[in-house]
């Protein structure tokens, strides 16, 4: 409180302006215990560089085996269910925007 010596924060250890350090001080040094605690792996590198990334050259959007159907129109679809040959459908994926 107010008026009285120490104003609640003791009179041994003081009210300091950063005893820890600011921000992100001792990760690898008196904080290392917090640090490995909640931020596994915050130190270190990881992976291999890439220098000037760029990213339409790893440009290949997925689609899921269960939603293929849908590229296919409906009629398309219940003449290869009713079709009694061995042949097997091929439903281009790259004229709707997919490559994998």
């Amino acid at each position: 409180k107010r008026g009285h010596v120490s104003a609640g924060h003791g009179r041994i250890g003081k009210h300091r302006c950063h005893p820890g350090g600011r921000g992100n001080a001792g990760g690898q040094h008196h904080h290392r215990i917090l640090f490995d605690k909640y931020h596994p792996g915050y130190f270190g590198k990881m992976g291999m560089r890439h220098f000037h990334y760029t990213k339409n050259k790893h440009y290949c959007p997925t689609i899921n085996l269960d939603i293929l159907w849908n590229l296919v129109s409906e009629q398309q679809r219940t003449s290869a269910a009713q079709s009694k040959s061995a042949k097997v459908p091929v439903i281009d994926v790259t004229k709707a925007g997919y490559f994998k």
